[in-house]
């Protein structure tokens, strides 16, 4: 049997295995271990058990549960809260305000935390039930929570741009500055989306009754301060990483521990906040933990099998297709997987696989990775298996059905793959900011 039959064969057990239902590290470590040891014997156990300690020595690793606990830790002692309030009155005077405050609200979110998840069920706890109450149309607020939701993957810390950064060896600094203004275009097009609907359908989106938006400018100024805790906290901790002051995981412990210092300030660090924090930032992390672990031991596998460059012969002799091609292809791929898969998953399996035929395509891997980061949230909000809309189901209150969570996501989609044109066509929009303080 050929090396390319192997692969294949690995790649469509895991696909099949993974429609059962089963722990998605679950299928992606037997997959690998039990490939290993049919190819290699009893030798073979030896890939998997190095690839557990490949894991324990990433360094970097560290920053996930840093970065999860902060995010937590400002949701959870209800400093995202007083966020959402902020925004509540600044833009209640627009129609459409309120949802164009949700998306402010969910750029603060993804700076502070990272994660899709945490920002899909601040959106959901906090903000779409005020939505609901105050007359906004149903379909209207699911899509944007769903999208707002989706920054929190490319607005810088990244989480899932710390992982790629690992996979693929690229300086994490140059990533969250790659995603940065691309997380402010898509931020900016979604507004520009909500406030042009609003204005043509009113109903879709009222404004606040004058009664309630009527505030003196002093109350209003108060409210404002609300905001003001969670950026310097964010400012601090990627100012002092991009200056060289502190390295990548000191950053992510200062991020943590001034979030806790934010929650002690507001009087909000009671007993409940930290364990709810803490169980969460372990829960998280040790999902996390199990899927990069189950996925390394099935590169392993794959790349002693010489995938890489079998892929690399498919694409560019036997089909004979253009680096631009090969690079739509990935994308689909990636879309594809996204009905089965998380962006963790789909990023510790494809990666390395897709990132050294990137470099060899002349295609930058920084720039890649910003794609990467799109492509898959298009994918998480793409019926019929997305994962965002599962996720918001069980968020969501009982008046939004699934039907409603599908029809709200389509103009989004739109909108994030205007998004991905833009910076594709434009690559400097993702390299300018890596350009500018690196000089590369």
């Amino acid at each position: 049997m050929s090396y390319e039959m192997i692969a294949l064969m690995m790649f469509s057990s895991m696909m099949l295995l993974l429609l059962t239902g089963q722990r998605v590290f679950g299928v992606i470590g037997f997959v690998g271990a039990a490939s290993a040891l049919l190819l290699w014997g009893d030798g073979g156990v030896e890939m998997p058990f190095n690839a557990s300690f490949v894991l324990m020595n990433w360094y970097p690793l560290l920053t996930l549960p840093l970065f999860v606990f902060m995010g937590y830790m400002l949701s959870e002692s209800g400093i995202a809260g007083d966020l959402y309030e902020m925004f509540h009155v600044w833009m209640g005077s627009l129609r459409g305000g309120l949802a164009v405050g949700t998306i402010g609200l969910m750029v603060v979110v993804s700076a502070m935390n990272g994660l899709s998840v945490a920002g899909m069920a601040i959106g959901a706890s906090i903000a779409l039930p005020e939505l609901l109450r105050r007359g906004y149309d149903k379909i209207m607020v699911t899509g944007v929570i769903q999208a707002g939701s989706s920054l929190g993957i490319l607005v810088p810390p990244s989480v899932v741009l710390v992982l790629y950064g690992m996979i693929a060896r690229q300086p994490v600094g140059k990533l969250w500055l790659a995603g940065a203004i691309p997380g402010l275009i898509l931020a900016a097009l979604f507004v520009i989306y909500i406030v042009v609907r609003c204005r043509l359908q009113p109903s879709l989106g009222p404004a606040l009754p004058p009664e309630e938006r009527n505030m003196s400018l002093g109350a209003k100024l108060k409210l404002l301060r609300a905001g003001i805790l969670p950026l310097l906290i964010f400012f601090s901790m990627t100012g002092l990483f991009l200056m060289g002051i502190t390295s990548l995981v000191e950053s992510a412990a200062y991020g943590a521990f001034a979030a806790t210092l934010a929650a002690l300030f507001k009087g909000r660090l009671t007993r409940a906040v930290i364990e709810v924090t803490v169980r969460r930032t372990l829960g998280i992390s040790c999902m996390f933990m199990w899927i990069i672990l189950a996925a390394l031991s099935f590169g392993a596998v794959f790349d002693g099998l010489g995938a890489v460059r079998a892929i690399e012969n498919v694409f560019l002799d036997r089909m004979g297709l253009g680096p631009w091609e090969i690079l739509l292809m990935m994308q689909l791929s990636y879309i594809l997987m996204g009905m089965f898969l998380d962006d963790t998953a789909m990023l510790v399996i494809v990666a390395p696989l897709y990132v050294p035929l990137v470099v060899s395509l002349g295609f930058d891997p920084v720039w890649y990775g910003v794609l990467y980061t799109i492509t898959v949230q298009i994918a998480y909000m793409t019926p019929p298996f997305g994962y965002n809309l599962f996720l918001m189901r069980a968020m969501a209150p009982p008046e939004v059905s699934l039907g409603d969570i599908y029809r709200s996501v389509w103009p989004f989609v739109m909108i994030m793959l205007l998004g991905l044109g833009l910076i594709t066509v434009f690559p400097q929009l993702a390299l300018w900011l890596p350009e500018l303080y690196y000089g590369y």
